[in-house]
């Protein structure tokens, strides 16, 4: 069926997971995950999984007990840390929030926001040369791009070179990625006064980051927020960055 995992991806993500020692043997961790994926990938609804995956309680129960164990995370940092870290690049993506997700009072907004598009949320990443998540975030729709710059800098190594739009120029930013042992090639603002050292030329990489979230966007369940709480909706995020790290490696020989 569409969007299961392959032998090799399989491979690559099977050591990964939790062990289970004890007790009364796991689900088919394999078939599971073939139906967690295959929620992110067409946007259906929980309850509208087909019955080869098993019954749907189990893909959504292990969904979210593993997102509170913070499998997820670990898969996506284990994978993302073999990244090429020459180039950096940083940006945000919004994304709709549909009506079954909007349910949210305002004591518990859930990185929820309203903007000129509605109730929004809005995804951060880092990317690396090739184009690959390294660092994620969620914030609320109307949150400024550079909010959740420091969190996604955090690991920004040594000797390499962050690109970024015009929202990012900020003396901050700049200080931060020289502290890192980095260069942060971003244009000027059209009201700095102080002149800054910028290449349009290298600038041009920099389009990699857009091409990951239109790749990213084909999960259907990124493309538009269906989920109530921000967790689950961030390990959605995260298990697409974890499906494109798969398929690179599976294609690297």
């Amino acid at each position: 069926m569409r969007y299961e995992l392959t032998d090799d991806e399989w491979a690559a993500i099977k050591a990964m997971l939790p062990s289970k020692p004890r007790g009364v043997p796991r689900v088919n961790d394999r078939r599971v995950l073939n139906g967690i994926f295959w929620v992110l990938r067409s946007g259906a609804p929980w309850r509208d999984l087909p019955r080869n995956f098993g019954p749907y309680t189990t893909c959504y129960n292990r969904f979210v007990r593993w997102r509170r164990a913070g499998v997820w995370a670990k898969i996506m940092n284990a994978l993302a840390a073999a990244h090429d870290a020459a180039v950096q690049m940083i940006d945000t993506s919004i994304v709709r929030v549909h009506q079954h997700g909007a349910c949210i009072n305002r004591s518990n907004r859930q990185s929820i926001g309203r903007s000129r598009g509605g109730l929004t949320s809005k995804i951060h990443a880092l990317v690396d040369t090739n184009g690959l998540p390294v660092r994620l975030a969620l914030s609320a729709g109307e949150a400024h791009d550079n909010r959740l710059a420091g969190k996604l800098m955090s690991n920004l190594q040594p000797g390499s070179m962050l690109l970024a739009d015009r929202g990012y120029d900020a003396d901050w930013i700049r200080e931060l990625a020289v502290k890192r042992g980095a260069w942060a090639n971003i244009p000027p603002k059209s009201n700095r006064t102080s002149p800054i050292c910028f290449s349009p030329y290298l600038y041009r990489a920099r389009n990699r980051v857009e091409r990951f979230f239109n790749s990213f966007k084909q999960c259907r369940r990124v493309a538009t927020r269906y989920d109530k709480l921000a967790a689950n909706y961030l390990a959605f995020v995260q298990l697409a960055s974890i499906r494109l790290w798969l398929r690179v490696n599976e294609s690297t020989p």
